[in-house]
């Protein structure tokens, strides 16, 4: 047994013990405390406490995120056709991360309260834009790591799942931890209900993601994924039901169960990246090439894309219907001094667990092109590889279900305090864009071609080419 393990060790189906799997996942956890800070809460910064047209929020998310489709391709570009001491990707988590810590903190600084409208707006636009192209230079090699650490599916699936469980803890501490911080620190009264709400549907992580090895023996790959999209389906038409037709206050019990359903459907997300190994091996497959930087990178701009049309469009619509977010009573503090030093607090945690990251990782199967990988090998790799659109099209879909809602959830608990207009706007935001999306997941998923049996062949065939 043991000849046969070292063999097969040989070939790249490396084995990984746990403190090797949590090392990765602390990246995951660290970059986490950021996005989610970004994801949830960068719109009612802009819009409650900077007093910003929810108009040019919408414009300003969706400028950047256009950029950063430019961007990630050079950055996943530039990864694949280097090779630093320190590591071909895991590298990056410190050339990174200390830029990446600073541009957190300067994205709230207290001071710009103060300022003029439009020295707010400028302000906004830098501070953005500089902290996202920053997140994609560690984002995009941290991704590309899972890749390079072994070819074995079982393995992958395990980094997979130990790397989502890091990521929704980050979600969690940010989701409940930020509104908890805000009052703590500007000395009011904390709303347990909504920092509940806002977190609860991260739950189901911890249970179903150490439990997907047996779920996918059980269910198979692509009905795990119905099983879950479905969960999360009923659960959106709960918290509708309860919203359009009761008192959300008096049925806080049920609403907290549908948003745990709600976040078993959208941990689909979360699952979707351990679809990028099998995109890399497929390319290696066909190419000869082993461009994990550059999926990572694609991945990367399909995964910001379902974002950045989620951050688009919730201010802009809900502006356009007559709710203002800045002028209607806001769901969270909105002292200065109070976002920017929880923004601080977890950009600092989250430099340290990048640093754990750095050192628990180990890199094996990380290959450098003979010659230097263009732009046009890029987008043409992209319009060969069927998978690799119909992945980031899932990607787009799950992403953008997942985000759409995420700065609305904390008026939900609290939706009787809005207008009519105020409350439709909230469930759809909440409730049905998010179940209908689901839906499309589903419909993408079942047109997914890549197998386990389909993999193990084309991983095999790669190792027998390269012992040729």
């Amino acid at each position: 047994m043991a000849t046969e393990a070292t063999t097969q060790e040989a070939k790249g189906f490396y084995k990984l013990n746990w403190l090797q799997r949590i090392g990765y996942g602390s990246g995951d956890l660290a970059q986490n405390l950021i996005f989610q800070t970004v994801a949830c809460y960068l719109m009612l910064y802009l819009t409650t406490v900077l007093k910003i047209n929810p108009a040019f929020v919408s414009g300003l998310i969706l400028t950047v995120r256009l950029i950063d489709c430019f961007w990630s391709p050079v950055v996943g570009r530039y990864i694949d056709n280097r090779n630093p001491k320190l590591g071909k990707y895991r590298s990056y988590l410190l050339y990174g991360g200390i830029p990446l810590t600073v541009a957190a903190c300067l994205l709230m600084l207290p001071q710009a309260a103060t300022w003029s409208m439009s020295m707010k707006m400028i302000y906004a636009t830098a501070s953005y834009t500089l902290l996202s192209m920053i997140y994609s230079v560690v984002n995009i090699p941290y991704g590309s790591i899972m890749a390079s650490m072994t070819r074995d599916n079982d393995e992958v699936l395990k980094l997979t799942s130990t790397r989502m469980v890091c990521a929704n803890i980050g979600q969690i501490i940010v989701q409940a931890g930020f509104p908890i911080g805000l009052a703590i620190v500007a000395h009011t009264v904390i709303n347990w209900n909504q920092a509940t709400f806002m977190a609860i549907g991260t739950i189901p992580a911890f249970i179903i993601l150490p439990s997907l090895p047996i779920l996918k023996k059980w269910l198979g790959k692509k009905g795990l994924y119905y099983t879950l999209l479905s969960i999360g389906f009923i659960g959106f038409v709960i918290l509708y039901t309860i919203g359009k037709f009761f008192d959300v206050g008096s049925c806080n019990t049920l609403v907290q169960i549908a948003k745990v359903m709600t976040g078993v459907g959208l941990l689909v997300g979360s699952l979707m990246w351990a679809l990028v190994p099998e995109i890399i091996t497929e390319a290696e497959y066909r190419t000869g090439n082993r461009p994990a930087a550059t999926v990572n990178a694609l991945a990367g701009v399909a995964f910001k894309a379902g974002f950045s049309i989620a951050g688009w469009i919730t201010p802009l619509v809900m502006g356009m219907i007559g709710f203002d977010l800045a002028s209607e009573e806001s769901a969270l503090p909105i002292e200065p001094n109070a976002w920017f030093t929880v923004t601080c607090v977890f950009a600092v945690i989250g430099f340290f667990l990048l640093f754990l990251c750095f050192t628990g990782c180990k890199e094996r199967i990380a290959t450098t092109p003979e010659k230097p990988v263009t732009y046009g090998e890029m987008f043409a790799e992209f319009k060969a590889n069927k998978c690799l659109q119909l992945m980031l099209s899932i990607f787009v879909v799950v992403f953008l279900a997942s985000f759409i809602s995420a700065p609305v959830n904390a008026y939900y608990t609290n939706l009787a305090n809005y207008s009519a207009i105020a409350q439709n706007a909230i469930l759809w935001f909440t409730c049905i864009i998010p179940a209908i999306l689901l839906i499309v997941v589903g419909l993408l998923v079942y047109r997914y071609p890549l197998t386990d049996e389909k993999l193990d062949e084309m991983n095999k065939e790669i190792e027998a080419r390269s012992k040729a």
